[in-house]
């Protein structure tokens, strides 16, 4: 096992009717910025309920709304002169990973010096001062509710970065999963495959002892796997929804990352994928991640078994052919949700291939991998692979 610090420092509120809990989780006497995306919070009630528990107290709220999904530079940028102008002190986030990713931003940028898409270009790491926030999750699907991390694109470049920073944890995060009950199915599955290959970028490297977090991490998969069924078709299933929500956070709060090498290419390639043809980030996710395994089958040969064994349940065969069903197992349970695995779904051929990697070349992104070694030759077969 790897040497590793881990330290996490979200509260999290879990439980139905925790919304009301915001009553005390907020200073009272806070300068409020909610933040939300589309009219589904006040539609839902969600917002009503987060008004009526802030409104105990002395605070002074005000509103933000239109975070896009992939929150985009331009959008956040509103909420930042918003921050500054009525100089507001609190940020709330209510909704899914999009809204958190985007608060995070706007809590660094809203202290920020220089020119705020600095801190994008550097991931995170020139942020040294950030407003302290706090988050509702309605979308269980990015774990960004409980991480320090988050992604935002640059539409009129087509940018697509992601920016991490110890300052940029939740101080806390209300999740109640019947708060998801109203979620449209297509959403319901994009979580689902988020948290998959958020697992399976921490767990799908190379084997170095980590027993503990193997096993966390196959447990997360096999949980995802048992509820995916319930959870698409029964939206008012309070104890799938739970399970759902409770291993989305899980996924990616640092836990099953700690000690361990990690990938992040399915991800890295996925990111240039939303950017250029605004695919949402999940379904670019089971675009990459078969023909990644598939490409990379030597270099995660261990690991893969070990999957296919414990996951998948594959113990026959030789070990070439336990790797293919794996990978094949892999893409069923994602064309199972109905996510398509191949670009052809979108109907992109081989002029997104040349696109991508003219992106990937820009951003830098030549040595991808828990090896370094999905260079942009590589990358090219990953995505050929895909299509």
């Amino acid at each position: 096992m790897n040497n590793f610090e881990f330290h996490n420092p979200t509260r999290i509120v879990f439980g139905a009717d925790t919304i009301a809990k915001l009553s005390t989780l907020v200073p009272h006497n806070a300068r409020v910025l909610i933040l939300y995306g589309g009219a589904s919070a006040e539609k839902t009630g969600t917002l009503a309920e987060v008004r009526t528990a802030l409104a105990l107290g002395q605070r002074t709220v005000q509103e933000f709304g239109g975070i896009e999904p992939n929150p985009s530079y331009e959008t956040l940028m509103r909420a930042v002169a918003q921050v500054r102008n009525e100089k507001l002190d609190f940020l709330l986030a209510v909704g899914g990973g999009s809204v958190i990713d985007g608060t995070k931003f706007v809590a660094a940028a809203a202290l920020y010096d220089g020119e705020p898409w600095e801190i994008a270009e550097r991931g995170g790491a020139n942020v040294q001062r950030a407003l302290p926030f706090g988050t509702v999750l309605t979308l269980p699907a990015t774990g960004s509710e409980m991480n320090s991390g988050g992604v935002v694109t640059k539409k009129a470049t087509h940018d697509k970065l992601s920016f991490r920073n110890p300052l940029l944890y939740p101080q806390f995060s209300v999740l109640d999963p019947s708060k998801t009950f109203t979620l449209p199915a297509a959403q319901v599955a994009n979580g689902l495959v988020d948290a998959f290959v958020h697992t399976t970028e921490q767990y799908l490297t190379y084997p170095v002892q980590a027993k503990v977090q193997d096993r966390f991490a196959e447990g997360l998969l096999q949980t995802l796997v048992e509820i995916a069924p319930q959870a698409v078709a029964a939206p008012d299933d309070y104890a799938t929804r739970a399970n759902l929500m409770w291993t989305a956070t899980l996924a990616l709060n640092g836990l099953i990352g700690a000690g361990v090498p990690q990938d992040w290419a399915t991800h890295m390639i996925g990111h240039e994928l939303t950017a250029l043809y605004d695919i949402d980030h999940a379904r670019t996710l089971a675009l990459v991640l078969p023909a990644l395994l598939d490409v990379q089958r030597e270099q995660k040969r261990g690991k893969l078994l070990q999957y296919g064994e414990r996951v998948w349940n594959i113990t026959e065969g030789s070990d070439d052919e336990r790797i293919a069903a794996a990978i094949a197992h892999t893409r069923a349970f994602f064309e199972g949700l109905g996510i398509p695995t191949r670009l052809s779904a979108y109907q992109l051929g081989q002029e997104a291939v040349e696109a991508v990697l003219t992106q990937l070349a820009a951003h830098g992104m030549t040595s991808l991998g828990e090896h370094r070694d999905i260079d942009l030759a590589r990358s090219r077969r990953i995505l050929e692979a895909a299509l």
